[in-house]
Order: structure tokens, then C-alpha cells, then sequence
């Protein structure tokens, strides 16, 4: 694989269900770091968070998907997203011989937040990046790792806010004007009603699956994420990240996406 240097970053989410079956993600994007591509990495982790808030007899409660973040829940999942996984990654990249750094959308405010389901207590829906600190990282030869904290402002004050992670990767990979999006997760991609696997699957038809319940559950907002960037020029790909290799030979892998009708 040669990967060529350019002002283009690639964003890869890692999701929850796969950071404890990576394959070989890590040696992964270290080759494509060393050949000269600027990645930022974006973690979820809500399996890991589900186990510790259960560990401290704190209920989890979903809405839509979203996990409901009271003032009990916050603390724990900024605890477990921000620290325990995402230094986690970190050490796993820097053993890699990448030069990899740990964030939140918290650190240099790169991700602001509104919060628009006061049911759903803290938690955030991104909506603008600042990309400073990403830029000066990426010039000093750094990989960013952000983890799915955020912060909103509310009566004047930011307060922390868990984010859909998913919507971290798509909001970034749109500020950054990337190149790809890439999906990380334990399914190869999104599959038709025969369970087959859909190479290329355009706008319409992505609706109509979710609409007919065939792209269902955690695909939802990996689908929206990818359609959402794919109007805005950059690429966007599901893959199975437990599948070694899969990062250096994304040809025939996972499903692409693209806008036009059929």
C-alpha cells in the first residue's frame, strides 16, 4: 500500500462494539500515518459505559438510540470515554509508533454542541467545529484521537455533554473537508432483505431501508453520518473493522455510499 501525502485527513470512527476486537486497526492506520496521511481517530464506547454505570448500580436508559445522561450518568461516561478509552487507544497508537494525542470535543473547544432534547439531560447534537487545534497537530506530525464529550453553552456557561459519536466523526469530517470517512464497526457493511451485502448504495435507496426497518438500531445514525458528509464532497464507507487488513484494502470492503438517485 502507498498512501500519498496531502492536506486532505481521513476521519475513521471506531465504534463501541468493535474496541475490543480491533483486528488490526492500530498497525492499521499506523501504516497509512507513516505514509503520510493524516487521520483523526473518533472512538464511541457505550458497551464499556453501560458495564461501569452498572457497576455503580446506575440504571441505562436509551431514547432512540441516545443514552439518556442525567447528572448521575455524566460523570461516569466522561470518566470512561474521555479517559479510560480513549488513553487506551492512545497507548495502543503510540505503540504502534504513532505520535497520537487524546482529546474531547471539550479540549480547545473544537466541538460545540446544542442541547435540543431536554428528556434526554446532557447530552449534545454537534453543531460546529473549530479546527485549530487539529490543523496545528497535524502539521507537527500528531494523530488526534476525540473521544465523544462535547460541551454546550447554556445561560452563558459550557457545560459538558455526552455527543453521539457518529455525528462527532460526520460533523468533523465536514469541517476538515476530508477525504473519507470511514466506519469501523462489526457488520460488513449494510445488507439488503436477503442479509446480502450492498457494495454501493445511493441516498434514496439508504431511506427506504431505514424506512422498511431493513437499516435498523446503531446503522441508523452510521448511515445518516455517511449520507450527511457524502452531500458535502467527502467519501464515506462502512467496513468490518474486526477484519485484519481491512484499512490497507478498502476495495470490494464494506459499503460505499453516493447521492444520486436509484
Amino acid at each position: 500500500m502507498n498512501v500519498e501525502p496531502n492536506n486532505k485527513p481521513t476521519v475513521i470512527k471506531v465504534g463501541g462494539s468493535t474496541l475490543e476486537d480491533t483486528g488490526t486497526t492500530f498497525q492499521d492506520i499506523a501504516t497509512r500515518a507513516k505514509n503520510g496521511e493524516q487521520i483523526v481517530v473518533v472512538h464511541g464506547g457505550g458497551p464499556e459505559a453501560s458495564q461501569w454505570l452498572k457497576k455503580m448500580d446506575i440504571e441505562s436508559r436509551f431514547e432512540n438510540g441516545l443514552r439518556v445522561t442525567d447528572e448521575k450518568v455524566l460523570p461516569v461516561v466522561t470518566a470512561v470515554y474521555a479517559g479510560l478509552i480513549n488513553k487506551r487507544l492512545v497507548e495502543a497508537l503510540n505503540n504502534e509508533g504513532v505520535q497520537a494525542v487524546g482529546l474531547s470535543g471539550l479540549d480547545g473547544e473544537i466541538i460545540t454542541s446544542n442541547i435540543n432534547n431536554q428528556a434526554l439531560g446532557y447530552v449534545g447534537e454537534p453543531n460546529q467545529v473549530n479546527p485549530k487545534l487539529l490543523r496545528t497537530l497535524f502539521e507537527s506530525g500528531y494523530t488526534p484521537v476525540i473521544s465523544p464529550i462535547s460541551f454546550a453553552i447554556t445561560n452563558g456557561q459550557r457545560k459538558t455533554v455526552n455527543v453521539n459519536a457518529d455525528s462527532i466523526a460526520s460533523i468533523l469530517a465536514i469541517a476538515l473537508e476530508a477525504k473519507k470517512l470511514l466506519f469501523l464497526t462489526d457488520t460488513d457493511g449494510v445488507s439488503d432483505s436477503n442479509q446480502e451485502r450492498i457494495p454501493i448504495i445511493s441516498e434514496d435507496a439508504s431511506l427506504d431501508l431505514i424506512a422498511n426497518g431493513i437499516i435498523s438500531g446503531g446503522m441508523i445514525p452510521k448511515v445518516q453520518a455517511c449520507l450527511a458528509v457524502v452531500r458535502e464532497g467527502v467519501q464515506a464507507q462502512i467496513v468490518d473493522g474486526q477484519r485484519a487488513g481491512v484499512l490497507l484494502n478498502l476495495a470490494d470492503q464494506g459499503t460505499s455510499f453516493e447521492i444520486k438517485s436509484g
